[in-house]
């Protein structure tokens, strides 16, 4: 996965709950991300999580108190200029209580009052204390005052209540900060993305289906996501976690896709169409299990309605994107799928190939434009496939 954090100076404020050793896993993936990463520990973090982990593993010294020796540096305000996002987690209710009212007697604290950049605020605590009102009103200000506030998650926490209070994980963390500090340049489009299988029943337990993960598609809504989209992504039956600020719309069969697809069409502005929908269904679909009888079966399949087609046949001025998954001529067969559905581009892929198309996190497609244009990608993970093309779907809408 390309870097999408390269550059970027990110500030890391570890405080004092069981939650902090995620945070060591929160400093990993944006180092792998591409970013420096410089860490700032509160007195009680150091009592769940060792300084000297963090500093060997952003191979950067950590700031755990304002009278440290820096050779001559001030380093809570040179961090502050430095960074171009500063995430708190976790961010504990004695934090969360002291950035709301401007406390400054301690690094992280005074760091905070001295940046102008982005604060993502990723709050851990028990859940009483996170419903309580004083806490919820110094969440209120913060927000007030330009905050970015994460939502915990909901489950058990480590005394053994349970409730909205937990840590979310790294890799949600790590996604807001990619949001916060990345451009937005599909902010204003409205993107519709399809995902996944269909299945079509045979009786209550058996279907047709196909071997979409879908995760093309949900790579492809968390990257629009990111960059500034408004993004509704109706997806088959997949294993895959709903993507952050997403709306999510989870249908079955194909005709359930299509009634989907058609009733949030007008508020689009481009769409994406990566679901592997179903060309066939059963014109008879038992009621019941069907028993072990004859050696054979015969099955009566009709035509699935064709949804593509038919937003290529009303899409107005908006662009549509369409999928090929084939086995042979790839080129010949993509290019004429891409004409006879009006479409404004099609990736085209070999889905007998190990390495690409259904059920792996990579893709070696070929993009086939409406003015004939081809481009030939090599093999890259479906993530950074999905922000290529959005780069190419951008190129199309700013050329039209």
């Amino acid at each position: 996965m390309r870097s999408l954090l390269k550059g970027k100076e990110i500030v890391l404020g570890v405080c004092g709950g069981i939650a902090a050793y995620k945070s060591v896993e929160l400093l990993r993936l944006l180092i792998k991300d591409g970013a420096g990463v410089r860490v700032v520990m509160t007195r009680a973090a150091t009592a769940f999580v060792a300084p000297m982990t963090f500093e060997a593993l952003s191979a950067r010294p950590v700031m755990t108190s304002l009278f440290e020796d820096a050779g001559g540096e001030i380093r809570h305000i040179s961090w502050a200029r430095e960074a171009d996002a500063v995430v708190i987690a976790p961010a504990t209710a004695d934090i969360i209580a002291r950035m709301a009212h401007g406390f400054a007697d301690d690094p992280l604290t005074t760091m905070i009052l001295a940046v102008d950049a982005p604060v993502l605020i990723a709050p851990s605590m028990n859940p009483r204390m996170y419903q309580n009102p004083v806490t919820r009103e110094n969440l209120r200000s913060l927000k007030g005052f330009g905050f970015h506030v994460m939502e915990p998650e909901s489950g058990p926490v480590a005394c053994g209540d349970e409730g909205t209070g937990r840590l979310p994980g790294p890799e949600t963390i790590c996604e807001h900060v990619r949001r916060l500090v990345l451009p937005r340049d599909l902010a204003g489009e409205s993107l519709l993305i399809t995902a996944g299988p269909t299945q079509e029943p045979i009786d209550p337990v058996r279907f047709l289906s196909n071997p979409s993960s879908g995760k093309m598609g949900y790579a492809l809504a968390r990257a629009a996501r990111r960059r500034g989209a408004d993004v509704v992504l109706i997806s088959g039956p997949v294993s895959i976690d709903a993507p952050i600020d997403v709306g999510l719309i989870r249908v079955r069969t194909a005709q359930e896709m299509k009634e989907a697809v058609l009733s949030r069409f007008d508020s689009a502005s481009i769409i994406i169409k990566a679901a592997a929908v179903s060309d066939y269904r059963p014109v008879n679909v038992s009621d019941h299990k069907i028993k072990k009888a004859d050696e054979t079966l015969a099955l009566e399949l009709s035509r699935t309605p064709d949804i593509l087609r038919r937003l290529g046949e009303i899409k107005g001025d908006r662009l549509l994107v369409g999928f090929a998954a084939e086995t042979e001529d790839l080129v010949k067969n993509a290019a004429t799928k891409l004409k006879e559905k009006n479409l404004d581009l099609i990736v085209a892929n070999n889905v007998q190939m190990s390495d690409s198309g259904f059920g792996v996190d990579t893709n070696r497609v070929t993009l086939i434009f409406a003015d004939a244009r081809q481009e030939s990608l090599s093999l890259m993970s479906k993530d950074d496939l999905a922000d290529l093309i959005l780069d190419r779907v951008k190129g199309i809408r700013g050329s039209k």
